[in-house]
C-alpha cells in the first residue's frame, strides 16, 4: 500500500443517512487504542453517541459541528488525566490525538467518511459537551469525531510545504 492511502484521507462533513454498524465502530476503536501512548498509559477513552438528541446537543455546541446531524454518529474522545504519564495534559493530549488519527485513518480505510472536531481546549466548549455527555470530572474532552457514510468525495492531497522542513539544525 502506498501513500496514496494517507493522501486520499480528507475531512468529510457531508454524509448519507444510513446507519453504521456496530462491528465497524467495534473497528473504529480497535484502531484508536493501537494508537502509540506515552509509557503505554492508554489514557483515551471513548463515548460513541449515536442518540439523534445527544447528536443535535452536540452539533449546538460545536462550532463548525453540523455535520454530526447527518452523521448520525460521533465518537467523542475524552482524555483521563490520572492515567495519563506522569498525569501531564501534554501526553495526555498527544496520545489522545494518535487514537483519533488511528480512527480517521480506519474510517478512510473502512470507506466511512469523518471529520475531526476540536473541543479541547476552549473551555466552553468542554464544559458543555460533559454535560451533555455526563463526562466526570477530570475528565477531559479531547475531541469529537463525526463518522458516516460519505456523501461527498474529495481529491486526495498532501499539503507538503519545503518551507516548514529544516534538516540537521534550524
Amino acid at each position: 500500500m502506498g501513500l496514496e492511502f494517507i493522501f486520499g484521507r480528507r475531512s468529510i462533513r457531508e454524509y448519507r443517512l444510513a446507519p453504521v454498524s456496530d462491528a465497524l465502530v467495534r473497528q473504529l476503536l480497535e484502531a484508536g487504542m493501537a494508537a502509540p501512548s506515552a509509557v503505554a498509559r492508554d489514557p483515551w477513552r471513548f463515548i460513541v453517541v449515536r442518540k439523534p438528541e445527544l447528536i443535535e446537543r452536540l452539533a449546538g455546541v460545536l462550532s463548525n459541528g453540523a455535520m454530526l446531524k447527518s452523521s448520525g454518529l460521533a465518537i467523542v474522545v475524552v482524555g483521563d488525566p490520572e492515567a495519563a504519564h506522569d498525569r501531564q495534559l501534554s501526553f495526555l493530549l498527544q496520545d489522545c490525538s494518535a487514537a483519533i488519527e488511528n480512527i480517521l485513518l480506519a474510517a478512510h480505510a473502512l470507506g466511512l467518511g469523518a471529520c475531526w472536531l476540536g473541543i479541547h481546549p476552549r473551555e466552553a466548549r468542554m464544559k458543555s459537551v460533559s454535560e451533555i455527555l455526563r463526562i466526570p470530572a477530570p475528565l477531559i474532552p479531547v475531541s469529537a469525531i463525526a463518522v458516516g457514510w460519505p456523501a461527498e468525495t474529495k481529491e486526495p492531497r498532501t499539503r507538503y510545504n519545503p518551507a516548514y522542513v529544516h534538516y540537521d539544525q534550524w
